[in-house]
């Protein structure tokens, strides 16, 4: 990447600023080769998870998975916890003394996690009378247990500040092997949601004890006044975004389950956990980027160009399995998880689209949180709440799963313009309506050729069986790969030159 970007690749010029010191070329390498690892990692959980997902539904009876959604989503702040800013503020930090500021941050880790515990363990008992489920207290006690296991993995925070990937990987990886195979073994047997609950015990507890025998640093308890205001200041934004995502994912299953019962409450665990799937690049890439952003957060014309073409590479994976998505989310019912699964058709199709435009200015937090300015995290949050309330709420009520379906992509519409805001307040010269075009272009002819498939097959009344679906899907994945190298071949060449050279030290 050039240390100014006169023309950015949407045309925009930006004006000079005084000069500064660039970035060193190891700092780009390491970031590069960062992705690359991040990307191995995160594809291998990501298909590791995809394949449980569907051998699960095969397994689970719908009831069984939304029992499971249910929990998920109910203490869904044990997955979250550590989105609230105390690894982020540690990150960003630069004290002299590396091993007493992780210290510091690990204290108010215990004593935040410690507080949530007794809370979550308090409000369970709510949420199984809110629900009518009293089946949910055991498996909910029981899931409290992760929260100390995370607690006990954030020596991981050291190898990432340090930008020592592979490492951090590698202790990483342990976690979501063992809750696959538990997992797996479990449902097999017949343990029902309860596979679930002791797979990802064992996953997170295994990877906490090994992640304490390689610690860098003992752990310590050390408390100090100024550093919980400091985090504080930078936290609560993103403890107050976290609560309207919470807030978001508990009322879909809650009202899901309310109007269309377990099966509701399925359908739309079902369809959020394959649309996410997208999501797993915005963490490889936001992850990666967040510690060599946080060292030149000064420089904005730098951080436009990371996040241009950072977009632009999420965007390469995220709109062609999106839209994908939507186009085979029939075939994915009728040859893959079931009939059973046939009223999540329209949702599947919704989440997919949703899930390939959420990509537009995907990681913009990351720019926020490195500038410590953490504010407009939070309020892009709420206006996601605020169109979920008074859109996808009434939809789902009063049309079931095909409203819900359509609140939520109003939604999306609704949190891409709070980010363009607020994006555009940052960079000048962004402009979200080119890097959506760009997204689409590939997948475009990719999307043409399948639908003129499917209507030449539908005038001749040919049966559509499996051989068909997997032809047009086979159709789709090459033609757009191929588009996207077409259209994105300067950028690719770029990124593979930063492969070639030394990374720093970690």
């Amino acid at each position: 990447m050039p240390d100014s970007v006169p023309n950015d690749p949407f045309g925009v010029s930006l004006p000079e600023e005084p000069p500064a010191p660039a970035p060193a070329p190891d700092l780009r390498a390491t970031t590069a080769r960062g992705v690359i690892i991040n990307a191995v990692f995160w594809i291998a959980v990501s298909l590791l998870g995809f394949v449980r997902g569907f051998i699960l539904a095969g397994l689970l009876t719908t009831s069984d998975y939304g029992v499971w959604g249910i929990l998920v989503i109910a203490l869904g702040t044990l997955l979250w916890l550590k989105q609230v800013g105390i690894g982020d503020k540690y990150i960003q930090q630069s004290d002299a003394d590396q091993e007493v500021a992780f210290q510091k941050a690990f204290t108010l880790e215990v004593l935040f996690t410690g507080a949530f515990a007794l809370l979550l363990a308090a409000a369970l008992p709510v949420i199984a009378i809110v629900y009518g489920r009293p089946e949910l207290l055991a498996p909910g006690f029981a899931l409290i247990g992760l929260l100390p296991a995370a607690v006990l993995q954030t020596p991981l925070w050291v190898y990432y500040r340090r930008m020592d990937y592979a490492r951090q990987r590698r202790l990483q990886a342990i976690d979501p092997i063992v809750a696959f195979v538990v997992t797996v073994g479990l449902a097999i047997a017949g343990a029902g949601y309860w596979a679930l609950v002791i797979g990802i015990l064992a996953g997170s507890w295994s990877a906490a004890i090994v992640a304490v025998v390689r610690s860098p640093y003992p752990l310590r308890l050390r408390y100090d006044r100024g550093t919980l205001r400091s985090y504080a200041s930078f936290s609560w934004p993103l403890v107050l975004a976290t609560g309207a995502g919470m807030v978001i994912a508990q009322a879909s299953i809650l009202l899901g389950e309310q109007e269309l019962g377990l099966a509701g409450a399925g359908a739309i665990t079902l369809a959020a956990t394959i649309s996410q799937f997208t999501d797993r690049l915005d963490a490889i890439i936001s992850e990666t980027l967040y510690p060599a952003v946080a060292r030149v957060a000064e420089r904005t014309e730098v951080l436009f160009e990371t996040f241009v073409k950072s977009n632009r590479l999420a965007l390469m994976w995220a709109m062609p399995f999106g839209l994908g998505l939507s186009l085979f989310a029939s075939d994915v019912v009728r040859f893959g998880i079931g009939e059973k699964w046939r009223a999540a058709v329209v949702l599947l199709q919704v989440f997919g689209a949703a899930a390939a435009v959420n990509q537009i200015g995907f990681n913009y937090d990351a720019y926020f949180r490195a500038r410590n300015d953490t504010r407009p995290i939070a309020l892009v949050s709420v206006a996601s709440l605020a169109a979920f309330a008074v859109v996808a709420v009434p939809l789902l009520i009063t049309e079931g799963l095909d409203g819900f379906a359509g609140g939520i992509g109003a939604m999306c519409v609704v949190t891409i313009a709070a980010r363009a805001y607020f994006l555009a307040r940052l960079f000048r010269g962004f402009e979200p309506l080119r890097h959506i075009v760009r997204a689409i272009a590939p997948v475009i002819p990719a999307a043409a050729l399948v639908l003129g498939a499917r209507a030449a097959e539908s005038a001749a009344g040919v049966h559509r069986g499996l051989a068909i679906a997997l032809g047009e899907l086979v159709v789709f994945v090459v033609v757009s790969l191929l588009a996207t190298v077409a259209l994105e071949r300067t950028l690719l060449r770029e990124m593979l030159g930063y492969l070639a050279r030394r990374p720093a030290p970690a």
